[in-house]
C-alpha cells in the first residue's frame, strides 16, 4: 500500500488547514496593501475598507479565482521528476504552504507589506532545490520573478508620478480647482473602470471559462469604463462646494470629489486581488488534493474543487478582519502622507502595472507594485515627503522573503518526510 493511499485523509486535512492559514496570511498582509491607500487617504474608514474587502475579495476569489494547480504547472519545479515519488510533491506543497503562512504571520505582526507570491515561490524553490535536487528548479523562471522586484515598483512609481503630476497641473493649479475637478474627475473615473476591467479580464476570469482575446477584453473594458464613468458623474453631483475659513483655494472640496473616485478603486482593487492572489494559497492545496485523489498521479491541469476556492476566500476575509490593520497603517500612512487624490494616483498606477505585466506574462507582486506607486506619488511632492526609515524597513523585508520562505520550507519538508516516509 502506497504512502499516499495510507495517509491520504491526513494529507488532505493538513493541506486544508495549512491552505486556510496561508489564505489568512494573504488576507492579513496582501489585502491590507490593496486597501491601504483608500484608508490612508481617509477616503474610506477601516471599517468600510473591511466591508468592501470582505465582499469583493470573496467574490473575486470565488468567481474568478479558479486557478488550476498553477504552482506545479507554472514551471518552478519539474513535475516529471516527481512521478516516481509523488509523495514528495505532497510533502513539498504542505511544507511550502506552512512555511509561507508562518512568514506572512511574522511580517503581518511587524506591519511589513511583503509579497505573498514571493513567499510561496521561495518556499517551493526551497523544497525543490534541497528535496529533489538543484536541477529540479527552473532557475530561469526564478530569475524572471526576481527581476520583477525591481521592474514592477519602478513602472508603477513612474505611472503614479505622471498621474499625480497631471492631477496637480489640470486641477490643483487651475484658477477654479473645484470646477476643474468636476470637469476632469469623470475621465479619471473612466480610466479606473477601464484599467480595472482589463486587470480582471486579462488576469482574473480565464479559469471560469471566460477566456477572452485581448481585443474582446479591450472592448468590454471600454464599455465598463463608460458605465462606471456615468455612475461617477451621478455620485459627483452630490458633492457641493463648502466654504471653509482655513481653505482659501477650496482644495478640501477637490479632495471630496476624489473621495468618490477612491470608493471605485477600493472595490475594484479588492476584486482583482481576490481573483489573482487566492491562487497563492489554493494552488499548492489543489496540488495535494489532486495527487491524493488520483493515488499518486500528478495531473498538473487538474481543476480546483469549488469548495477549495470558498476555503481560500474565507481565509482571506478572516485574515483581513483579524490582523489586516497593521499593514494598512504602514501602507496607508507610513510611507508618505496620502490624500484621496494621491491615493487615487497610487492605486490606479498599481492596477495599470498589473495589466501591463499580464500582457507580457511577467509574474509580479501586487505589494511591490503598490509600494512603488506610493513612492512615486511621494516623489512627485519632493523627497522630504517620504519616510525613508519606513521605506528601508520595507525593502529589507522584501529581501528576506525568498530565503525565509525557502529555509522554513526545507525544515518542514524533512520533518514531513521523517514523520510519514
Amino acid at each position: 500500500m502506497s504512502i499516499i493511499a495510507q495517509h491520504g485523509e491526513i494529507f488532505i486535512i493538513l493541506a486544508c488547514l495549512f491552505g486556510f492559514f496561508m489564505a489568512w496570511g494573504v488576507g492579513a498582509n496582501d489585502v491590507a496593501n490593496a486597501m491601504g491607500t483608500s484608508v490612508g487617504s481617509r477616503a474610506i474608514t477601516i471599517k468600510q475598507a473591511i466591508i468592501i474587502a470582505v465582499i469583493f475579495e470573496f467574490l473575486g476569489a470565488w468567481l474568478a479565482g479558479g486557478e488550476v494547480t498553477s504552482t506545479i504547472r507554472g514551471g518552478i519545479v519539474d513535475p516529471a521528476l516527481l512521478e516516481a515519488d509523488p509523495q514528495l510533491l505532497v510533502y513539498g506543497m504542505l511544507s511550502a504552504l506552512l512555511a509561507a503562512a508562518i512568514w506572512l504571520l511574522i511580517a503581518s505582526a511587524k506591519g511589513w507589506p511583503v509579497s505573498t507570491t514571493h513567499s510561496i515561490v521561495g518556499a517551493i524553490v526551497g523544497f525543490g532545490a534541497v528535496g529533489l535536487g538543484v536541477e529540479a528548479v527552473a532557475w530561469g523562471k526564478v530569475g524572471t520573478i526576481a527581476s520583477s522586484w525591481l521592474i514592477s515598483p519602478l513602472v508603477a512609481g513612474t505611472i503614479a508620478f505622471v498621474l499625480f503630476k497631471s492631477v496637480q497641473h489640470l486641477i490643483f493649479e487651475s484658477h477654479e480647482p473645484f470646477a476643474a475637478a468636476k470637469r476632469y474627475v469623470p475621465f479619471y473615473v473612466f480610466l479606473v473602470g477601464f484599467i480595472v476591467a482589463m486587470v480582471t479580464l486579462t488576469k482574473g476570469l480565464t479559469h471560469v471559462g471566460l477566456d477572452l482575446t485581448f481585443n474582446q477584453s479591450f472592448l468590454l473594458s471600454l464599455l465598463f469604463g463608460a458605465i462606471i464613468m456615468g455612475i461617477g458623474i451621478v455620485m459627483q453631483r452630490r458633492v457641493v462646494f463648502e466654504r471653509r475659513a482655513d481653505d482659501h483655494f477650496g482644495f478640501s472640496n477637490v479632495e471630496r470629489v476624489f473621495g468618490v473616485l477612491m470608493i471605485f478603486t477600493a472595490c475594484a482593487m479588492a476584486f482583482a486581488h481576490g481573483s489573482n492572489d487566492v491562487a497563492n494559497a489554493v494552488g499548492p492545496l489543489a496540488a495535494v488534493i489532486s495527487v491524493v485523489r488520483s493515488d499518486g498521479v500528478i495531473d498538473s491541469a487538474a481543476l480546483v474543487p469549488w469548495w477549495v476556492l470558498v476555503l481560500g476566500g474565507g481565509g482571506i476575509v478572516f485574515g483581513l478582519i483579524t490582523y489586516g490593520h497593521k499593514v494598512i497603517a504602514t501602507v496607508g500612512t507610513g510611507i508618505t502622507e496620502l490624500t484621496p487624490s494621491r491615493g487615487f494616483a497610487a492605486t490606479l498606477a498599481a492596477a495599470t502595472t498589473v495589466v501591463l505585466a499580464s500582457g507580457t506574462g511577467l509574474p509580479i507582486s501586487t505589494t511591490h507594485t503598490l509600494v512603488g506607486a506610493i513612492l512615486g506619488v511621494g516623489l512627485a511632492r519632493g523627497m522630504a515627503a517620504l519616510n525613508l526609515k519606513v521605506i528601508g524597513t520595507i525593502v529589507m523585508s522584501w529581501l528576506i522573503t525568498l530565503p525565509a520562505g525557502a529555509g522554513l520550507s526545507i525544515l518542514f519538508f524533512f520533518t514531513f518526510k521523517g514523520i510519514f516516509g
